[in-house]
């Protein structure tokens, strides 16, 4: 497939990076030239210096010949002109980065196709979704839905407590045989490990989870972990980020949200009616003391600031706040947020990224997600008529070494994937996969 993308910034370098390990002619567009050097250092690609609203540079980019276009620069005008002028040179298909949710709305979002714009995305929305997701189920990490919840992925930590702690996967199938989950994946320390019956659980793994809903609590009991409900909770940053996730969660639970800026928290108290506006330094400890943080069950950062947002998480761990969420855009400090402690973490450029990856699949993709503290994906896909994943049961089919089928979905019925299980037309497929797998995986399921 060929590839243009307009931005070098985060969200177009990620993809990118993702995007080199495939068999994709890809071209990155940016004006600015120090950044694309740095990048053709590192990346096998072709990048262009010049405007992506110049109809004499995309041309030069060969946009006429793409199959793929994706316009995700920091400005929402110049996506949107940019995929415009790329449908009218002859891009098949155009992706559009935007900041505005009234573009999401049903007749916004047709109108804006008959332009040319195929896809919108919006990046602080799928930031805010995850949030909520996250805040949904106490006791996880990473918390992701299939099929609207008929299959679930979430992190989990081992801890001292832990039943399994020291046994084999092959030890912990026998232990728990009424139950249905399968552990697809093990971060530990910087390595993410792909299971097999041998391998050991060790204490501090993060262990990623494919289960029925009903099952979840079973499963954290083994890890060691305990449920708990979320009824009070308090976000720092008045940010798109924590605006949405403030007007959806503040109908749920008590709800407090401290902004630094007086005019700001001033706006954000006339619109947000269910939650309590605070104009305050969410760093000041005798601040947060005075607002109740050691009665909080959740504390969520989204400033614009990754080191803000660490560190504020981390003080409110040490202030009794079992719950945390941070922003970290900075993708080099995402590794070692998790080593200290920080709690979940979010990246909504990386969001992005891992949202517009399927559009570039030849396999049929209906979700793909890049876990933040994993270098690995997460693809549901639907098994096509006479593709080789439906050619014999699960355990007869040379599936690839550094991935992991999690579990299927059946017309309206979850299943956990199993050995002798065969997988049907039709069927949706939740896979774990390792970047060097990803191509194998898509082959099986085209």
């Amino acid at each position: 497939m060929k590839i243009v993308i307009a931005g070098a910034g985060a969200v177009g370098t990620h993809l990118a990076k993702m995007l080199s390990h495939q068999d994709h002619d890809i071209i990155l567009l940016d004006n600015d030239e120090d950044k694309l050097t740095e990048i053709d250092s590192h990346l096998d690609l072709l990048t262009v210096v010049g405007s992506s609203t110049s109809m004499k540079d995309l041309k030069e980019a060969d946009v006429k010949k793409a199959d793929l276009f994706i316009s995700v620069t920091e400005s929402e005008a110049t996506n949107i002109t940019s995929t415009i002028l790329a449908k009218k040179i002859g891009a098949q298909r155009t992706i559009a980065r935007i900041d505005n949710q009234e573009y999401l709305e049903p007749e916004n979002k047709e109108y804006l196709q008959t332009l040319g714009i195929d896809e919108l995305i919006y990046p602080e929305k799928l930031a805010a979704k995850e949030v909520i997701s996250y805040l949904s189920r106490s006791g996880t990490r990473q918390m992701y839905e299939f099929s609207g919840g008929k299959l679930l992925l979430y992190g989990i930590k081992i801890s001292s407590k832990s039943v399994i702690m020291d046994k084999t996967l092959a030890e912990v199938s026998g232990m728990t045989q009424d139950m249905d989950f399968r552990a697809v994946a093990i971060k530990r320390e910087d390595t993410t490990i792909i299971p097999r019956g041998h391998t050991r659980f060790s204490r501090g793994d993060l262990v990623f989870v494919i289960s029925k809903s009903e099952c979840i609590e079973k499963v954290m009991n083994l890890a060691g972990k305990r449920k708990y409900d979320i009824k009070n909770a308090m976000i720092l940053g008045g940010s798109r980020i924590g605006q949405k996730t403030a007007l959806e969660l503040g109908k749920k639970m008590n709800l407090k949200l401290l902004e630094i800026d007086k005019d700001k928290s001033l706006k954000l108290a006339d619109s947000l009616q269910d939650a309590l506006v605070i104009n305050g330094d969410g760093r000041d400890k005798e601040l947060l003391k005075e607002e109740g943080i050691h009665k909080m069950d959740a504390f969520v950062a989204v400033t614009g600031n990754s080191e803000t947002n660490i560190l504020a998480c981390l003080l409110a761990k040490k202030m009794g706040v079992k719950r945390t969420i941070a922003e970290v855009e900075n993708i080099d400090y995402i590794d070692l947020a998790d080593s200290i402690g920080v709690g979940t973490m979010i990246n909504k450029k990386l969001l992005a990224a891992s949202y517009i990856y399927r559009f570039t699949m030849d396999a049929d993709v209906q979700h793909c997600k890049w876990l933040t503290v994993s270098d690995a994906e997460v693809l549901e896909l639907v098994a096509k008529p006479g593709s080789k994943i439906t050619k014999g049961k699960i355990g007869d089919i040379d599936f690839p070494d550094d991935a992991n089928i999690g579990g299927i979905i059946r017309e309206d019925k979850s299943i956990i994937a199993t050995g002798d299980i065969q997988i049907q037309t039709d069927d949706k497929v939740v896979v774990f996969t390792l970047p060097s797998a990803i191509k194998k995986v898509e082959k099986l399921f085209k």
